[in-house]
């Protein structure tokens, strides 16, 4: 059990670090808008899940297209999923190709504290003191930077928010990772492909017209989405959900060093004063939630083997 779970945290792990880095990544077609970016994203991604899901899980699929997709309840989440996801990739593409890392971090620093907001509003959750306090914190945060910036941090919001709304369409179904990515991107991958032709008509695409670099990378960029959820969704079966909690600000830190050291990002005293009200939040929001599990742990009945 011990190996399991070790290995577990090993795979999700390396998820959140490629995660992390892959704003390197970007970089290196950022001469590429962020639509065109994002149609190639999604074509090759579909590819790639499909190669993945027909060798791994042609039985899983089979299942889904017999039973659950003649739910309108299955594809209404996944024609969520795939509005949300499209705009939180085209949103981080271009906060990364425009130098607003830093922002992009942000955002998903605030993503948790979102998603439990969700839960609030949409689920009727409840908060207790100390997640509420977070959440005051945290907004304390945002209204500071927008304040002392003088313009709405909106590329961290729409990051957050978007992917909030994604997890949430998620959870109207219950499909695979791998499965769930290849029925998402093949909802979307008709846009995507009608954007290229309408690219490719009027010669501008970038795609096998540019150089080889350029070709390869787009290409690319079916695994580089694909491969860390796949070990996401490998890691995640093996772990509490604590422990996702926690692993899940290691792609945030990440992207937040390579905007400031490697790509020369700004990150002034503003910056540092609304990080801190976000990082607060998070450190506050984290105990509470392991506090919680705690309590719940050690008032559970015992059970019977």
């Amino acid at each position: 059990m011990k190996q399991e779970k070790g290995f577990g945290v090993f795979i999700a792990a390396w998820a959140y670090i490629l995660w992390g880095i892959l704003p390197v990544y970007w970089k290196m077609i950022e001469q590429v808008p962020p639509l065109e970016i994002l149609s190639h994203r999604v074509i090759w991604s579909f590819f790639f899940v499909s190669a993945v899901v027909l060798f791994t899980k042609r039985d899983l699929l089979k299942k889904f297209l017999q039973d659950q997709i003649k739910e309108k309840k299955t594809i209404m989440g996944l024609m969520l999923a795939s509005f949300f996801i499209s705009i939180n990739w085209l949103t981080y593409i271009f906060a990364v190709n425009t130098g607003h890392i830093v922002d992009a971090s942000l955002g998903y620093y605030i993503n948790p504290l979102v998603v439990v907001l969700l839960g609030v509003f949409v689920l009727r959750e409840k908060l207790n003191f100390w997640q509420t306090t977070s959440f005051v914190l945290a907004g304390v945060g945002v209204i500071y930077m927008t304040v002392s910036i003088g313009k709405f941090p909106w590329i961290a919001v729409i990051l957050a928010v978007s992917f909030g709304l994604y997890g949430l369409s998620k959870k109207l179904i219950k499909v695979d990772a791998a499965l769930g990515l290849l029925l998402e991107t093949l909802f979307i991958s008709p846009f995507a492909l009608g954007f290229l032709v309408y690219l490719a008509v009027n010669g501008q695409q970038s795609f096998l017209s540019g150089s080889l670099h350029n070709n390869l990378f787009l290409m690319g960029t079916g695994i580089a989405t694909s491969l860390p959820l796949l070990l996401f969704g490998i890691g995640a079966q093996r772990i509490p959900l604590y422990m996702v909690g926690l692993l899940q600000y290691i792609a945030p830190t990440i992207s937040l060093i390579l905007g400031v050291l490697m790509y020369g990002e700004p990150f002034t005293r503003d910056h540092m004063i609304t990080f801190a009200c976000i990082w607060t939040a998070i450190a506050i929001f984290t105990l509470s939630n392991l506090k919680g599990r705690v309590k719940r742990k050690k008032t559970a009945p015992l059970s019977q083997e």
